[in-house]
């Protein structure tokens, strides 16, 4: 701070405590109290006692020492010290001496090395000597034979000469030197072979456990496993045989689909994984041990690593089902399978009920059947015959196409009063179709109105021709009132299958067909199954359409369990994981996995069947339809039914409703109650469900009625149909009718202020209507559509005006109006147009 700014300087008054005032801006200060610390002065106490002479010099010259240090910090320091140098020469002692053991286990190792090394080189000199020593007797006694020769063809010496030895004999003796002894030669072998049998160290422990030895892996860690020590023996052998063996490769076949995972190849390649994805990065392709790779890719691989590849297709999973063909000693008769077929209301189950002495007609909605019912009926002479019932409605054609499919007779029930109807023909088409002998039953043959004979001629028409005409189909005269004719259609029928030799093997795995099939609330979902072959038991792994299950249990068309069904024997199968489609086949494999990858790849494979039909292939395709549907109205529906062929029929049926301007739209169809999720899906579509012969559950109630989804139920698919065509009725636009009502002539043309030309008319026929269309007529032409602006009568506004009478007229927004031109009026009338 400077003198002039009238501020006191902050200063401290020295050695005693005072107040000092300090100033701020804006007039504020403040009172601070400020006392100086006088630096302290140790002084040393006399009696305190020196440091031992060994301390440094600080300790020992007490002005050298740190201020405020006393004697007994300073001997403490000292300790420190003292101790941290004798640590330190501790450690280094330490630290020598690990470096002196180290050091002389290197030497140790390397006297061991240098011991085998110097072993391998007299291995290999005495190996060599003894080749010597071989080759040395071989010439020796290729020598002694040369001799031995030689005195034989030189004449005999005189005998007294013959012990004495020649100076050549004696010096060649010498030259040769003198004959080894294996003595010698054996002490030193004995002398230099290890205590080890072998001479090689198998790695036993020689004196007690060491803490190098237990820190370095030895006997005291981890001990080796029996592979490895299956290695170590197979090297010891190899190397006692002379050098290294390499190891022959594996060449394996390598199956691959189309897709497979890299740790999948590695493994039927039984190769490293690092190994394959190596090879993979080398060509380029970074990729792990969890991703796929194409076939093609795989092929390169295996190829380098010297496999051979062997491509299967996904298709292939269906191989295990067995196609074997049946021999003829194993072969037994087997009931037959007779379908009823024929028009509603002909009377086909009430005829099966006479024969099976049951009334499933009183069971069945509206008195129609409505589902395909199989049943087993045992005749008074023991004859065991399946029957299988099929609608005859028009919508249930699918069903009476697989009833036809899987039977062996064909009854065609044809009434006696109303002869042959449109299903009655489809029949005989399916009948025809599956190559399957057909017996006709004249049906209602004990009512007034009854002629059989007309029958007769009219199947004619479809070249169906009966006995009694002829021909070689049987015919029976029956009532399923009264009885009359069905012990007769039995012996027919019995004489029918005589003439097939229906044979089946029993003793096979089973097969059959899916006559129908619905999800049942306490039993799940519940296949309507017969058998052609073999026998289903209970417990068998089985695979049906995109569904597969183990039969939990087996239940007879009376609802008693059973543990078995052979051939031609219906049953319902309980244990399924899904609700197979009618009309599927049914076979027996032998483990879980096999049923579940074959159904898996069928519904893979319908999945991408069903996205490629519904895709539009091109872009021309799809503006295509898109203006193809702009004019097109749709009705969207959710089909919920009690079993799968209900459902199917219900969707052919809709499918069938509309022309070029409505159509009905199935959003989805299934079997089972109305749930929750199908509630949600018609609420974002806006369409209702309709149930057949099933119900919504409670939540499903409640959200369909907080979300205003309109929930119908059926019994009978008269009606349904009924109602949907209906509806589909209402989105139909209105037929437009034009009505004449009256002309007029215009006499002249007049200007009226405020209103414009006004034309004064008479009319000449009808009524003039304030409130109906104008055509102007110019010549016969029309030159003009509208509708009038003003009526007036007189001076009077009016509604109408009859023949003979003038008026005034005005068009709205048209003024070219002429005297000699003819109004004609008209008026518009909207028809409502039904779906036939």
């Amino acid at each position: 701070m400077s003198d002039n700014d009238g501020k006191k300087t902050l200063g401290v008054r020295s050695g005693q405590p005072g107040n000092v005032k300090q100033s701020f801006s804006h007039g504020r200060t403040k009172s601070v109290v400020v006392e100086t610390k006088r630096k302290r002065v140790v002084v040393p106490k006399p009696g305190a006692a020196k440091p031992a002479g060994g301390g440094g010099g600080a300790g020992g010259n007490p002005s050298r020492r740190p201020a405020g240090i006393s004697d007994v910090e300073m001997e403490r320091r000292l300790k420190a010290v003292r101790a941290a140098k004798a640590n330190e020469a501790a450690e280094a002692e330490k630290r020598k001496a690990e470096e002196l053991a180290r050091d002389a286990e290197r030497a140790a190792r390397r006297a061991e090395i240098a011991a085998k090394e110097q072993e391998e080189i007299e291995r290999a000199e005495r190996a060599k000597a003894k080749a010597e020593e071989e080759a040395r007797k071989v010439a020796e006694a290729a020598e002694a034979k040369k001799r031995e020769a030689a005195a034989a063809r030189a004449p005999a010496a005189p005998a007294k000469a013959a012990p004495a030895a020649t100076p050549a004999d004696a010096e060649a003796a010498a030259a040769r030197g003198p004959k080894p002894s294996s003595a010698p030669r054996k002490t030193e072998r004995e002398t230099r072979q290890p205590k080890n049998k072998g001479g090689q160290n198998d790695g036993r422990r020689s004196g007690k456990l060491t803490l190098n030895q237990a820190l370095s892996g030895g006997e005291g860690g981890r001990q080796r496993s029996m592979a490895a020590m299956k290695r170590k023996q197979e090297r010891a052998r190899r190397q006692a045989m002379g050098g290294t063996v390499e190891r022959e490769k594996v060449i394996r076949d390598v199956q691959v689909p189309e897709a497979i995972v890299v740790s999948e190849l590695a493994n039927r390649m039984a190769e490293r994984v690092a190994d394959v994805v190596k090879s993979l990065m080398k060509m380029g392709m970074m990729v792990t041990q969890n991703q796929s790779i194409d076939a093609d890719t795989a092929e390169l691989i295996i190829e380098e690593f010297g496999h051979k590849i062997v491509r299967v297709s996904d298709a292939d999973v269906e191989d295990v089902i067995d196609s074997i063909e049946d021999k003829d000693e194993d072969l037994q008769g087997r009931p037959p399978v007779i379908t009823i077929m024929g028009h509603v209301d002909h009377g086909k189950t009430s005829l099966l009920d006479a024969i099976r002495k049951a009334k499933v007609v009183a069971g069945e909605a509206g008195g129609i059947t409505q589902h395909i019912g199989a049943y087993q009926v045992t005749t008074d002479g023991g004859a065991v015959l399946s029957f299988l019932d099929t609608p005859g409605h028009a919508a249930f054609t699918s069903m009476r196409a697989r009833g036809a499919q899987v039977t062996d007779i064909v009854v065609l029930v044809v009434a006696a009063d109303d002869a042959v109807m449109p299903q009655t023909i489809e029949a005989i088409n399916h009948a025809k179709a599956a190559n399957v002998p057909m017996i006709v039953a004249i049906n209602k043959c004990d009512r007034p109105a009854a002629d059989p004979m007309k029958v007769r001629t009219e199947l004619l028409q479809h070249e169906v021709i009966v006995e009694q005409m002829s021909g070689e189909v049987q015919d029976i005269e029956v009532s399923a009132h009264t009885g009359q004719g069905l012990d007769e259609l039995l012996e027919a029928i019995a004489l029918q299958s005589e003439i097939l030799e229906l044979k089946a093997n029993p003793d096979r795995a089973a097969s059959g067909a899916v006559i129908e099939a619905q999800l049942d609330v306490g039993r799940g979902p519940v296949a309507t199954v017969l058998v052609q072959n073999g026998t289903l038991k209970k417990g068998d792994i089985f695979v049906v359409g995109e569904q597969w299950g183990k039969v939990r249990a087996l239940i007879d068309d009376k609802g008693n369990r059973v543990d078995e069904a052979g051939p031609s024997v219906p049953v319902e199968v309980l244990g399924l994981n899904g609700t197979p489609e009618a009309g599927d086949v049914l076979n027996v494999v032998e483990a879980e996995g096999q049923a579940r990858e074959i159904a898996e790849y069928r519904a893979h494979a319908a999945k991408e069947k069903r996205a490629a039909a519904g895709a539009a292939t091109t872009l021309e395709q799809l503006m295509a339809q898109a203006k193809e549907n702009e004019n097109m109205s749709e009705l969207p529906i959710l089909v919920k039914a009690d079993v799968q062929g209900s459902a199917e029929a219900i969707v052919q049926a809709m499918e069938k409703i509309g022309n070029d301007e409505v159509r009905v739209r199935v959003l989805h169809h299934g079997v089972g109650a109305i749930t929750e999720s199908d509630i949600g899906l018609a609420e974002a579509s806006g369409a209702p469900v309709m149930g057949f012969n099933v119900r919504a559950n409670a939540s499903a109630r409640n959200t369909a009625n907080q979300k205003g989804v309109e929930i119908r139920y059926y019994s009978v698919i008269y009606d349904l149909v009924d109602d949907v065509k209906a509806a589909a009725s209402g989105l139909l636009s209105a037929e437009i009718r034009e009505k004449f009502i009256g002309y007029a002539q215009i006499k002249d043309v007049f200007k009226v202020t405020g209103v414009g030309r006004v034309a004064g008319c008479l009319v000449t026929e009808g009524v003039a209507r304030r409130s109906a269309g104008v055509r102007l007529l110019r010549d016969n032409v029309v030159i003009h559509e509208g509708t009038l602006k003003t009526l007036k009568r007189f001076k009077d506004e009016v509604k109408e005006v009859i023949s003979g009478q003038e008026c005034g007229m005005a068009f709205e927004a048209y003024d070219d109006i002429r005297a000699g031109d003819v109004i004609e009026i008209f008026e518009r009338e909207e028809i409502e147009r039904n779906l036939d």
